[in-house]
């Protein structure tokens, strides 16, 4: 009788347990957290971009490891081609910094990832959609798609994006930035 009590004690506490977590208003964070907080929340505000749009991107692209280097060559946290981060940096007049400090340094990562991002919102009228695209596929690429009439920019019909991979990666985005936006509420 008493191994049956406590069983029963255990699986209460256990009960109680479980019940706290879900009760619990932040517990998904445990899931989704977001790391760099404070850098992605200056370089957002500073660029006028959602902070939980970068990220997301950082999420799908690196999962918060900085010092990423990609097969194809792109560097750190938001996975930026050594081009583009060349130009940001030409464009912008943001100091020169070495390739090996755009891999490994969070925060110049962010801030160049996320003017980037700015840039894409400029030259696809905010529409997050076909941002996220041309931020996999390249700008040129999803205005030949939105020119050409192959895909429209439009959420209900990502299915239509010709790259799989991107267009498994506007998925995974929007999926992380509807999560981040529930669970969080704001930045």
């Amino acid at each position: 009788m008493t191994i049956m009590r406590k069983k029963r004690v255990l699986l209460v506490l256990f009960v109680a347990f479980v019940l706290f977590l879900f009760l619990s208003s932040n517990w998904m964070s445990w899931f989704y957290p977001i790391h760099y907080k404070d850098e992605i929340r200056e370089h957002a505000e500073m660029y006028d971009v959602d902070p939980f749009l970068i990220a997301s991107i950082i999420r799908v692209e690196t999962n918060y490891e900085t010092s990423r280097e990609s097969r194809r060559g792109a560097l750190g946290l938001m996975q930026l081609m050594p081009d583009t981060a060349q130009w940001i940096m030409d464009t912008t007049g943001v100091p020169k910094s070495s390739l090996e400090l755009i891999r490994d340094e969070p925060d110049m990562n962010i801030k160049l990832g996320t003017w980037y991002v700015h840039r894409l919102g400029e030259q696809f009228q905010n529409n997050p959609v076909a941002m996220i695209a041309a931020y996999n596929a390249g700008p040129g690429k999803v205005k030949e798609w939105l020119r050409e009439g192959t895909w429209d920019g439009r959420e209900q019909t990502i299915k239509q994006i010709p790259f799989g991979e991107t267009r498994h990666y506007v998925q995974r985005v929007i999926h992380y930035y509807r999560q981040y936006t529930k669970i969080y509420g704001h930045f």
